[in-house]
Formats: structure tokens, sequence, C-alpha cells
């Protein structure tokens, strides 16, 4: 059974890599070699959901990266474009609204972490208090 057990792993994060890679489920299960309905009843089991999720977590927080790592000139770029009278002001528009939403996004998430924290902190001494 040793050997079924690798194979449904090897095949599962094959499946994984073809649902981040393709168009649609029938592609990632010709990507991963199996019967799409074996890829929507794997969809359906909690273990799978949840490393699809950390994978797709992880990809992100790669793509995060970059974006954080590149900020100063993409803000710069976005201010630029949307001061410039050569961009169209539709464009001009859906800039200014996008850099003020990732600000507040920004603010709010701040916001959300240092509450949390809070609770954390709470829920343990009370933890510790009993």
């Amino acid at each position: 059974m040793k050997g079924h057990g690798a194979k449904f792993n090897r095949k599962k994060e094959a499946a994984i890599t073809g649902l981040l890679t393709t168009r649609n489920h029938e592609e990632a299960a010709r990507v991963a070699g199996i019967h799409v309905k074996t890829l929507k009843r794997w969809l359906r089991l909690p273990e799978f959901q949840a490393e699809l999720l950390q994978v797709r977590r992880d990809a992100m927080s790669q793509a995060n990266a970059r974006i954080q790592h590149n900020a100063g000139a993409l803000v710069s770029l976005g201010l630029k474009l949307a001061a410039s009278d050569g961009t169209p002001a539709a464009v001009r528009a859906h800039l200014a609204l996008g850099l003020l939403d990732r600000g507040n996004q920004s603010v709010d998430r701040d916001d959300i972490l240092v509450r949390l924290e809070a609770l954390e902190r709470a829920a343990e001494e009370a933890k510790n208090r009993r």
C-alpha cells in the first residue's frame, strides 16, 4: 500500500499544479493524468482543499513579495500616469481609485492585525489566570 499512497500524493500534487496553471478542471485533470471525475471528487476532500489553499497562498505570497519589492516604482508609475494629461480620463480615474483603495486596504489590514493581536493576548492572559 505504501506505493499506492506515494502515487496518490504525486497525482494529487500534479492535480493541484494543473488547477493553478490551466483554464479548467478538464485541462487540470489531463495534466495530472487523472480523470476529471477523480479531480472533482478530490476537490470535495477537506485535506485536498486545504493543500490546494496552502499552495494558492504560497503562490500569492510570492507574487505579493515581488510587488512589495517593486512597490516604490509601481506607485511612482501609477501616480505619474494618473497625473499625466496624456492618460485617458477613465484610466486616470481608475488609477486614482485603485491607489486610494490600496492605501485604505493597508490601513484596514493593519487595524485588523492590531486588534487580533490584542484579542490573542487577552485570550492567553485569561487562559493563564485559570
